[in-house]
């Protein structure tokens, strides 16, 4: 088991220093960021202040090491636009998109898991059908026309909800079902899938021989084997709607990451760029350890693989 840890932690950083070097190479490979920083008749002497203030006139090992000793201690420099610590914007956008993924989080995941299992259970029939609709909308239908449809019907002709900003819970209403529609498609297919496989073997038909209740038999049995792929789809989903919610953010005016990430991508500001790529890097990259830890868990038998 140990071996089994140990080797899940060294891949992790393995992965983390690979993302490192891309977050530390790519800025660069578009040519001098200088040139994108400052407008076109800024002077030489402009440039080369510029070029000193980020630490471009040294060698790029010596600028990769400052790189990495700083993201080692969360100091990923200062924004070349806004004039603040990097550290200190994600720190002051992050919460406002953490509650949008945690409330989207729990909106979606009960509830697809909910409808993949009345979907399997109740196979072709109207519960079946309602489940494959929600997921087959879910893939079809872009979120950001999700959300715009939203706030044309629940906004502005009806006048029952909020179009924009973070306040009370209603303000959670319209951006938790734009940017959980495609999670909950997800999850629903993934479990309706998974607990039809494990309602068709062996020995679940040999416990319902038993005479073992049916409730049993899918919340006791089919559902714990059903659920392993469902985990690992949750860690994925979790890190997928703290970083795909750029244009929900957009959409609501929802003063989170996204809208930062936009920002600074928009204004080619490659510190900030840097900072919130290998942030949002760690966090993708722990949710799957978390995956694994608990996926080895719920199924011993990969430890030993």
């Amino acid at each position: 088991m140990a071996r089994y840890y140990s080797k899940r932690l060294g891949i992790v950083l393995i992965t983390l220093f690979l993302l490192s070097i891309v977050v530390f190479v790519l800025p660069r490979v578009a040519g001098d960021p200088v040139y994108l920083l400052l407008p076109s008749d800024a002077s030489e002497e402009d440039r080369q202040e510029l070029r000193e203030e980020l630490g471009l006139t040294k060698s790029l090992p010596e600028q990769y090491w400052i790189f990495l000793k700083g993201a080692v201690q969360g100091d990923f420099g200062e924004s070349v636009y806004i004039r603040q610590p990097v550290t200190e914007l994600i720190a002051d956008r992050f919460p406002a998109t953490l509650k949008l993924a945690a409330a989207t989080f729990v909106f979606a995941l009960p509830l697809g898991i909910l409808l993949g299992i009345l979907a399997a259970i109740r196979k072709n029939r109207w519960p079946d059908l309602l489940a494959r609709s929600v997921a087959v909308a879910g893939q079809s239908l872009p979120n950001f026309w999700i959300g715009i449809m939203l706030i044309l019907l629940f906004s502005v002709t009806w006048e029952l909800l909020p179009t924009s900003g973070i306040g009370g819970p209603d303000h959670y209403v319209l951006p938790v079902i734009t940017l959980g529609w495609v999670g909950l498609a997800g999850v629903t297919r993934l479990t309706r899938s998974s607990m039809l496989e494990v309602l068709g073997s062996d020995y679940i038909t040999f416990l319902r021989a038993s005479g073992i209740p049916e409730k049993s038999v899918v919340l006791k049995h089919a559902l714990r084997n059903a659920a392993i792929p469902v985990v690992t789809m949750a860690a994925i989903m979790f890190g997928y709607l703290l970083t795909g919610s750029i244009v929900v953010e957009s959409v609501f005016a929802w003063p989170g990451m996204g809208r930062l990430a936009y920002e600074s991508v928009a204004r080619a500001d490659f510190p900030l760029i840097q900072g919130i790529v290998l942030f949002y890097g760690v966090i993708f990259i722990s949710l799957n350890l978390l995956a694994d830890l608990f996926y080895s868990w719920i199924d011993p038998r990969i430890r030993y693989q």
